[in-house]
């Protein structure tokens, strides 16, 4: 297939298409400010498809070899500290999930761990997995909001994926690990349905029925783990 135009304008809205995650992350804040969290997870999601699509589209249309002077990768990762990160802390401490003390604790250890993370410029494996827990607290917060655990088990699963974030282990990006890829976008896929599934029970009122928390649950498990299946097997690196 022939390569599209080098075209500076499509180049540039591109960027500006990227830099919609922070809008979309702005709405997030002002609703979990209201304690409406229903809705923040909305807009978080939001952002979250646009983080999926914007990458694809940079490199179809070489957008880093028209725009030299303008970094993608660095305003993604602007974009994704907000929606990824500080959020989803301000989410977990402000709605009470956890006891007040153990709040301020994941918040802290959240938005620091992450910083120093994308500080690393050895985050990649050659294999395109992350080394280290990969900052998606958007993710391990949403589904611990649906699950809901008590404050014990959530207050773990934290300390652990901070500590996890500093560890030579492997977590898999869903779309550029060729491993088991068909496997890791299926399951992706079967995670972020019941997402919206949770969103929709919950935004009228009605509790999220346990084949969602379960799909979500597995789903998220197998997201979590698989990069540390694959290191161990040796079929990543």
């Amino acid at each position: 297939m022939d390569r599209p135009p080098n075209n500076v304008l499509i180049a540039f809205s591109i960027h500006l298409f990227t830099a919609s995650g922070a809008f979309w992350a702005f709405l997030a804040l002002v609703a979990a400010a209201e304690g409406r969290f229903t809705n923040m997870w909305f807009w978080l999601g939001v952002a979250l498809l646009v983080d999926g699509v914007d990458g694809p589209l940079a490199r179809y249309f070489n957008v880093k070899s028209v725009l030299p002077n303008w970094s993608g990768e660095l305003l993604d990762c602007i974009v994704d500290y907000v929606t990824f990160v500080l959020i989803p802390a301000f989410a977990l401490y402000q709605s009470g999930f956890l006891q007040e003390y153990t709040s301020f604790i994941c918040a802290a250890l959240i938005v620091c761990t992450s910083a120093i993370y994308y500080a690393d410029t050895r985050m990649k494996s050659r294999d395109n997995c992350f080394i280290g827990f990969p900052v998606c607290w958007n993710m391990l917060v949403f589904t611990l909001f649906v699950l809901e655990p008590n404050w014990y088990f959530a207050f773990g699963v934290v300390i652990i994926s901070a500590v996890l974030t500093f560890m030579p282990l492997l977590f898999v990006h869903p779309v550029r690990v060729k491993v088991w890829r068909p496997t890791t976008l299926s399951l992706f896929a079967v995670w972020s349905l019941c997402g919206l599934a949770a969103i929709y029970f919950n935004y009228f009122g009605m509790d999220v029925p346990q084949i969602i928390k379960v799909g979500i649950a597995l789903s998220g498990l197998y997201l979590y783990c698989v990069g540390f299946v694959l290191q161990a097997t040796g079929r990543v690196a």
